[in-house]
């Protein structure tokens, strides 16, 4: 058995003395696992790097072997991503994200978007939002996707301001004003892509949209916490946002 793909690194770990098992998200074969022989040596190891693009072949007996790679530098990421902590824990939350995927699952779209996002971190104003786009994208791929392109109640396809927590739909303000202590908040810039996220508390909504529903449908039924990565990344994320403005009060002249 063989294949030629691209990939993104995810993660490695140690195998006998001088190999690794590389964890690649491809953009054919999903997220697939594969031996590199020598993948511990200094020529190696800077490509075999979270983050890095890389040209794959895999190799295998059998297809349901794990495989050999032979890889190739396409993309470094890492060095730069080294560089901020919105970089380091970007990388590793979203590597976390995909590990959601079942292994060897073809999601083309993630894989693109993954590296759209890892290319967004010198940016750090773009790359909240999104990563809440790709949490969305992996719901949806996963089985458990949101609609939030008209409102549940009356078929409106704007003013979309709530999410019910219960079907996962979009809320107008005007059907959802009698329960809205009960519904998520729904941040503009999700389901109207011609609007950006403007500000931390916009992306702070919408990290808690997504994260009820990784929750819900995720996390819990597998019985695992939420990565701290996502955590750690969140923090970051909205510390690159600008603060929202609030109307202050006139401030009236001493006589």
């Amino acid at each position: 058995m063989e294949w030629r793909d691209e990939g993104i690194i995810l993660g490695l770990r140690k195998h006998g003395e001088t190999s690794v098992i590389a964890e690649v998200m491809t953009r054919a074969h999903g997220r697939h696992l594969g031996i590199v022989r020598g993948g511990r040596s200094k020529r190696l190891q800077p490509v075999l790097q979270p983050g890095n693009s890389v040209d794959l072949v895999w190799r295998a007996r059998l297809d349901e072997h794990l495989g050999q790679y032979q890889t190739e530098l396409l993309t470094a990421r890492a060095g730069r991503l080294m560089e901020s902590a919105i970089g380091v824990h970007g990388v590793q939350a979203m590597a976390a994200l995909l590990r959601l995927l079942p292994e060897r699952d073809n999601h083309p779209r993630l894989h693109d978007a993954f590296a759209i996002i890892l290319d967004s971190l010198v940016t750090p104003e773009e790359a909240g939002a999104l990563y809440v786009r790709l949490e969305l994208a992996v719901l949806e791929d996963l089985g458990f996707g949101l609609d939030l392109s008209q409102c549940a109640a009356t078929g409106a396809e704007t003013d979309l301001v709530y999410v019910s927590p219960k079907s996962g739909r979009a809320v107008s303000a005007e059907a959802g004003a009698p329960w809205a202590d009960r519904l998520l908040a729904l941040p503009a810039f999700l389901p109207d892509r011609t609007k950006a996220c403007t500000d931390a508390d916009m992306l702070a909504q919408a990290f808690r949209l997504t994260g009820y529903f990784l929750n819900r449908h995720v996390f819990e039924p597998r019985g695992v916490d939420p990565p701290i990565s996502r955590e750690s990344f969140c923090t970051a994320a909205l510390r690159a946002m600008p603060q929202p403005r609030h109307d202050q009060p006139p401030v009236q002249e001493k006589m």
